[in-house]
């Protein structure tokens, strides 16, 4: 049987095309709003999915208490899958108002500053290449070109390279996804990414449903 995986409500995410990627895959999500419901849920894999500004984002989470809980979460390595937002609020700070992230990840988010014809926000379909080829997430995707649906003004600058999971070239590379461990994030939307982006939830289900 599947692990039930929650999924965080910050008011400003996607959540019913979330909810909807886990179902396809057979996961069982559980929308959650602060700790309490986190730790009633049962789950076994935590989400964190988010469109719109940081900044709202971060607010919602800090102001709920889920900002300590998610923290808590990646430090005790459970499985974590941070979406578009949800990569970004991990993050020190960004650019986008500066706004301080939760400081999971050592590093910042940075606008796009790019010349014509290169267009911000950076929207669309576009390449994904993985660099860590043994990362759980990538299992059943192909090294170098899978596509993927993007939405972004702003992108993760990690501190250090070696948690950089994917790569996407946008007027020069950028970092599309990041992993140690058992926390994964992308910068893309797997929900809106056809079959490679059920396959991205399939894989984070499946690791969540590894008996600890």
């Amino acid at each position: 049987m599947s692990a039930p995986i929650a999924v965080i409500d910050t008011g400003i995410c996607n959540l019913r095309s979330v909810t909807k990627a886990l179902e396809a895959v057979g996961a069982r999500p559980a929308v959650v709003r602060t700790p309490a419901e986190l730790d009633g849920s049962g789950a076994e894999g935590l989400v964190l999915p988010g469109v719109g500004a940081l900044r709202d984002c971060v607010l919602s989470l800090r102001t709920s208490g889920l900002d300590a809980t998610v923290r808590e979460w990646i430090r005790l390595d459970r499985p974590f899958l941070g979406v578009c937002l949800g990569m970004q609020a991990l993050f020190d700070e960004s650019e986008e108002g500066d706004v301080k992230g939760l400081g999971v990840i050592a590093g910042r988010v940075v606008r796009f500053r790019l010349p014509p014809p290169f267009k911000v926000p950076h929207m669309g379909w576009n390449t994904v290449r993985f660099r860590q080829l043994a990362n759980p997430l990538r299992e059943g995707l192909t090294d170098e070109g899978e596509s993927f649906y993007f939405v972004h003004s702003y992108h993760c600058v990690p501190a250090d390279r070696g948690l950089v999971l994917a790569e996407c070239d946008y007027g020069a590379p950028f970092v599309a996804a990041i992993g140690r461990g058992q926390l994964f994030a992308t910068q893309f939307h797997p929900e809106k990414s056809q079959a490679k982006g059920l396959r991205i939830y399939r894989n984070f289900a499946a690791t969540a449903a590894q008996p600890v």
